[in-house]
């Protein structure tokens, strides 16, 4: 049997992050040879992550990722075991190479597909590797539960702890310089805010009709005559309006004007919102 050195045990240690043992055990399991010894480590994480795959995973990130000039916005929902290992560094960085990979790669159509997709990180290896070798270096299990690649300019934001995100697909003048800033901001208001629907017309018409008789109702209470309520309540719905639609709402940055107005003064036209929360 081949002797295995220190220096061996703390190369392969450096290459991989696992601990000592365990690579001494490898490097001994594979006559020293360092490749092996890296091929044998991530079977046996495999088969240990079979064992736990019926853990659970509770905690998580979400990441974005967005470019109006190549005109495509992703956004990726990443879960693990717990609260530390979510809001680890290398955690982070696989979350965003898998939102970055989904954006500029073919696309998939599950995250099984994505997931055997070579990373733009790290182009010599896919993310499922990546993450098999997250796994033996962390010991916790690890899931892609949900994607969503919209192929159209957008802007996108991701709360600090990567538990609530968004995707905001826009169209006009996407070319401006301070198109992607505008997009990204709109996209930290619906995070922030998480209005129900981008326009009025695209809230639920029996909403907005039970609004309108809980309104019609409160002015008879206060005794308003009836030839003046029909005015009264459109007045009224402007404020339900301004509380629950992405275009109408004052904007989170600047309450002196609406989202619409925003987007309007940048030459952009909001089209479609994804609004994410984990595990939601």
């Amino acid at each position: 049997m081949a002797e295995i050195t220190a220096g061996a045990v703390m190369a392969l240690r450096e290459k991989t992050g696992l601990p000592m043992m365990e690579c001494k055990k490898a490097l001994q399991e594979c006559g020293g040879n360092t490749e092996q010894a890296v091929e044998w480590l991530r079977k046996q994480g495999i088969k240990t992550q079979s064992m736990r795959a019926d853990r659970e995973t509770s905690c998580g990130r979400l990441a974005v990722y967005t470019d109006p000039a190549k005109g495509v916005g992703t956004i990726i929902e990443f879960k693990c075991e717990s609260p530390p290992v979510a809001g680890s560094p290398d955690f982070k960085d696989l979350c965003n190479d898998i939102a970055k990979t989904l954006a500029l790669g073919p696309g998939a159509a599950t995250p099984a597909d994505l997931m055997a997709q070579k990373s733009q990180a790290h182009p010599g290896k896919t993310l499922a590797e990546l993450k098999d070798d997250l796994f033996n270096r962390m010991r916790e299990v690890f899931e892609l539960s949900r994607i969503k690649r919209i192929d159209a300019p957008c802007g996108g934001y991701a709360h600090h702890d990567g538990s609530k995100a968004a995707i905001v697909e826009i169209s006009g003048n996407t070319s401006a310089a301070n198109a992607a800033e505008v997009a990204k901001d709109i996209a930290m208001h619906v995070v922030a805010l998480a209005p129900q629907a981008v326009r009025k017309e695209d809230l639920d018409p029996a909403v907005v009709e039970k609004e309108r008789e809980i309104l019609s109702e409160a002015a008879r209470k206060e005794g308003k005559p009836e030839n003046i309520i029909a005015k009264m309540i459109e007045g009224r719905l402007r404020n339900f309006f301004s509380q629950c639609v992405l275009l109408e709402q004052p904007f989170v940055k600047d309450d002196k004007q609406t989202v619409g107005q925003l987007a309007k003064s940048a030459g952009l036209e909001v089209k479609s919102v994804e609004n994410w929360k984990l595990g939601g």
